[in-house]
């Protein structure tokens, strides 16, 4: 049983004069915060900005990297290669760390987002290419996937501290992968099933999936969805609810969890 958790969030995903996410709001209750790169989501205005808000919140900062795909929102699967895996890793990675450095912090991690996390979790040569890039990069980061998949193996055969990371508000299918996003059901939107969902990963390791089978998963963290239009409200109702199940939350590498 846990008795601490990271709790993170995915964020920095607004684009020019377009505006996504509560951020600041999110930032009051989250340990961890996963900036978008300009890949998938972000510019680096808004770099910067989600930086500065993380960093005076004081909480952990790691690169949220894509694939290439403004339009899609990184959620369209693109056929690529290591090697191009790789190098838009270790890309993305530079420039949040430039931001990072200039606000007088340190990235903590790294987390893949949307396809390319989900086509990690499953393609061992994908994963390693990440991994690679991370190692690459700085071999002190800690690389953050779906738990049990295939990218946390890759971070460990590449020597790094990995995080396993599970979904308050997404549905799992029987395997452990998360439901495809579209099908009915794969986004839990009622908060009161999230959070019951978050309690039961966090405390017992355990998530019930899609066709009725129990999962026992590993959790060092879990995501908040910073593009849900309620973000602010839910990350701190899922808060509230760890502390109350006696569950300390700590960002990634402090409190023994990665």
């Amino acid at each position: 049983m846990n008795t601490t958790i990271d709790l993170n969030c995915d964020m920095g995903e607004s684009f020019g004069a377009w505006t996504m996410g509560e951020d600041a709001a999110v930032l009051a209750h989250v340990a961890s915060a996963n900036i978008a790169c300009g890949f998938h989501a972000g510019d680096p205005a808004t770099m910067r900005r989600t930086v500065g808000l993380a960093a005076r919140a004081n909480v952990a900062i790691g690169a949220h990297v894509s694939l290439p795909d403004l339009v899609g929102f990184g959620r369209r699967e693109m056929h690529i290669s290591a090697a191009d895996a790789h190098a838009m890793t270790l890309y993305q990675i530079g420039a949040l760390a430039g931001f990072a450095r200039a606000a007088g912090v340190r990235l903590r991690h790294v987390k893949p987002h949307g396809a390319l996390y989900n086509m990690a979790a499953r393609d061992a040569a994908l994963a390693d290419a990440i991994a690679h890039a991370v190692r690459d990069f700085d071999a002190a980061l800690i690389l953050v996937g779906l738990a049990g998949s295939e990218l946390p193996r890759a971070g460990e055969r590449a020597g790094l501290a990995v995080a396993h990371e599970a979904f308050a508000d997404r549905a799992y299918e029987g395997g452990g992968s998360l439901a495809a996003r579209g099908s009915a059901g794969a986004v839990i939107e009622n908060v009161d099933a999230a959070v019951a969902q978050a309690i039961s990963i966090a405390r017992d390791g355990k998530v019930a999936a899609r066709d009725g089978s129990t999962l026992v998963l590993r959790a060092d963290t879990i995501c908040v969805h910073g593009d849900r239009a309620d973000a602010g409200v839910f990350a701190r109702r899922l808060r509230a609810a760890l502390e109350r199940a006696g569950l300390a939350v700590a960002p990634l590498g402090k409190g023994g969890h990665a």
